[in-house]
């Protein structure tokens, strides 16, 4: 029975002495008994949280309660238990990490694609005039993607914008941009029509909201999540496995963290060579001292690094 619930969220609005506000809103997630990840930045909230539905009940209400977050639009999992083990809330410069922090450039309140619905997204992705950009990590769209989807080689976020000279082929097209739950389309779509793309679009929840209202229609795989689930189902209408085994090239749905923790790369990998390898991503990694015991699911709570003291 699913008594708990985990919320994915962000809401781009501007939080004055948005540090303070971090240290104030840990303690009332804490108050509310909720565990998660939420980066607070100037420029708005970035946060999934879990806890029972009456703690993440009270926390929606509380938070559409702030005239600057009224119009967060939250996407909630009924789970069997909550999805993170800790509570943090810290600041940062930005809530999603893409180096585009001129407002004069980039504004998700001023400027962003059109937001389409999942129902309307899912009537544009197959007409002739469309690409589908996934604006997501290789870690990310490895493990899952559209249908025909135009994915990007790029380690993070951050390294988006350098791809923009490779999409500007696609200028004539309606461009239809979609990432896990919305937050880096608005930057994304924001950058492209800066650089002269004129019909840009972003589906707007993400896959999490798709996969709920449209049934996943045409995902192909599972979606990478930013919990302990690590991945999640999105399609009920005509699933497709497409991820395949770092080390053995076998079709596998399961991602995992190496257990080697300064490696920590997100791969796909079947049961078989994880328990092979010991939960990592190769050979060197199974020899490395501080390797973590692996017990199957491929998550870890970070581990601090240690403090290296010079010499003197």
């Amino acid at each position: 029975m699913n008594t708990y619930q985990t919320l994915l969220y962000y809401c781009y609005s501007p939080i004055a002495n948005a540090d303070q506000f971090a240290t104030d809103h840990l303690a009332f997630c804490k108050s509310l008994n909720l565990v998660g990840r939420i980066i607070v930045a100037e420029e708005g909230l970035n946060g999934t949280v879990s806890g029972t539905k009456d703690a993440c009940t009270a926390y929606m209400l509380a938070i559409k309660a702030d005239e600057r977050f009224a119009k967060t639009d939250f996407k909630i999992d009924n789970v069997a238990e909550p999805s993170f083990i800790k509570m943090h809330c810290r600041y940062k410069s930005e809530i999603v990490h893409s180096g585009l922090r001129d407002p004069n450039i980039i504004d998700p309140n001023k400027q962003t694609g059109k937001h389409l619905e999942p129902a309307d997204f899912q009537k544009m992705i197959d007409q002739e005039d469309v690409i589908i950009l996934d604006v997501r990590s290789n870690y990310e769209h490895n493990l899952g993607r559209f249908k025909n989807a135009i994915t990007l080689d790029i380690e993070n976020f951050r390294e988006f914008p350098e791809k923009i000279n490779e999409l500007a082929k696609y200028k004539d097209k309606k461009v239809l941009t979609y990432c896990t739950g919305g937050i880096k389309c608005e930057k994304a779509s924001a950058l492209l029509l800066h650089h002269g793309f004129n019909d840009v679009y972003q589906l707007h929840g993400g896959i999490i909201k798709y996969g709920k209202e449209a049934g996943g229609e045409d995902f192909e795989g599972k979606c990478y999540v930013f919990d302990n689930r690590i991945a999640v189902d999105v399609n009920s209408v005509n699933p497709k496995l497409v991820s395949t085994c770092y080390n053995c090239g076998k079709i596998t749905p399961k991602m995992i963290n190496c257990a080697n923790p300064e490696c920590n790369e997100h791969v796909t990998q079947c049961d078989d060579c994880g328990r092979e390898l010991e939960g990592c991503c190769s050979v060197s990694c199974t020899t490395h001292p501080r390797k973590r015991p692996y017990d199957g699911t491929g998550y870890y709570v970070k581990v601090p690094q240690p403090i290296m003291v010079k010499e003197k």
